[in-house]
């Protein structure tokens, strides 16, 4: 039954994951369609992360209150109405209206995930969970990479918005599977997935203050933000790089879709094996492989590049994956704050996830290609790198004592 509920979480978060790359595969007919630049684009797309930031913490109190079956409903729910909105917009204003909507939603499903993982699963099972839940979110990116110029847009008439109508029906799909199981998961095993008891949300009482104590819990979140400003950064304008570099709007789609699949084989396995003796070791490695992909993605020659798509792929879900798993194995990290402390990581990582996808367009806009992005990229992928170095200092020293 565990693995049943797995899946109900994984496809909660493919909805989440086709409807937040939908706009990156249509940035060149949205931006002819509603005649608007690519810094407003950037700002549209970072949007959601924006309302994201001061949503994400009561989210995850309301998730720690509802209970995970109720509210995961909900911000799938959330999600879909977001996507129905963007395919009725007809301004800048709209859009940008339609994808905020987004931001309130999605960190229920975030925060939900980790919380529902931790609490039915132990061990190196908990990190393969959460591997195997964070290939929702990437198929749902290839999805949406792939199929959009592909298969939808001529399926469609050329009509992008007819597309964003059948994603919205896809979360909409994803809602009533989870509500199902979770139901079922209650009923005939009593796994316990509705509202927090008096007792619960009294434990739960002064939590964002509590998490704060924690040592490494700073770090952590300020490691979220350069993780996202990442992720998001080049989630948004890979496809668009890639066209300017020569591809077709269909090849870059394809092209773009590589290293959501090489994600897939890395988010089944780095989790997995980052445990605690080597978990700072791999997170160390990750940041400088995406450091190093970065840079590559300057280069245009197909070694190179494919090289660059590949270790993107396998950094873009398992850097964030063995940071949360981190952030959850934290000593005096308590179960019942943790829809809370994912809040918390979700409100901080989105600062990023607004500044990456909203930098990149800027920089774009002010010196006419992505280099300056890129460079961008690389210097905050370093930084991570010796912020691990911090995390693992500090972890020592919580762990002296026994």
């Amino acid at each position: 039954m565990r693995w049943l509920l797995l899946f109900g979480l994984w496809l909660s978060y493919l909805s989440f994951g086709v409807i937040a790359a939908s706009i990156a595969p249509l940035v060149a007919t949205i931006r002819a369609d509603l005649a608007i630049s690519n810094a407003a684009l950037g700002s549209i797309m970072g949007a959601w992360q924006l309302v994201y930031i001061g949503a994400a913490i009561p989210c995850g109190m309301l998730l720690d209150r509802l209970g995970p079956r109720t509210a995961l409903t909900l911000g799938v729910m959330l999600i879909a109405l977001s996507a129905a909105g963007r395919a009725f917009a007809d301004s800048y204003w709209t859009l940008l209206i339609a994808v905020m909507l987004f931001g309130l939603g999605g960190p229920i499903i975030s925060s939900g995930a980790p919380k529902v993982v931790t609490g039915i699963f132990t061990g190196s099972r908990r990190g393969l969970a959460m591997g195997i839940y964070m290939t929702g979110p990437t198929l749902g990116g290839i999805l949406a990479l792939t199929l959009t110029h592909s298969l939808l847009l001529p399926m469609f008439d050329q009509n992008w918005r007819s597309v964003m109508l059948l994603w919205a029906g896809v979360a909409c799909a994803g809602a009533v599977s989870w509500l199902t199981i979770t139901s079922l998961a209650e009923r005939e095993f009593g796994l316990e997935l509705a509202a927090a008891s008096s007792e619960d949300r009294q434990a739960g009482q002064g939590s964002i203050r509590n998490i704060l104590r924690i040592p490494g819990v700073n770090l952590v979140l300020l490691m979220s933000v350069g993780v996202f400003l990442y992720n998001h950064g080049l989630n948004n304008w890979l496809p668009e790089l890639l066209r300017i570099g020569g591809m077709s709007a269909t090849a870059a789609g394809y092209w773009a879709a590589v290293p959501m699949l090489v994600g897939i084989i890395g988010s089944l396995t780095i989790p997995r094996l980052a445990t605690p003796p080597r978990r700072f070791k791999i997170l160390a490695g990750l940041c400088l492989a995406a450091g190093l992909a970065s840079l590559a993605l300057q280069f245009q020659q197909p070694q190179v590049l494919t090289s660059a798509l590949i270790l993107q792929g396998l950094v873009r879900a398992s850097m964030m994956t063995v940071l949360i798993l981190t952030l959850m194995e934290l000593p005096g990290m308590d179960s019942r704050r943790s829809g809370t402390a994912s809040g918390m990581f979700f409100s901080a990582a989105e600062i990023g996830g607004v500044v990456g996808p909203l930098g990149l367009g800027l920089l774009y806009d002010a010196t006419g290609g992505f280099s300056a992005g890129l460079y961008a990229l690389t210097a905050v992928s370093v930084a991570m790198a010796f912020g691990t170095l911090q995390l693992a200092r500090a972890g020592r020293k919580v762990s002296a004592p026994e």
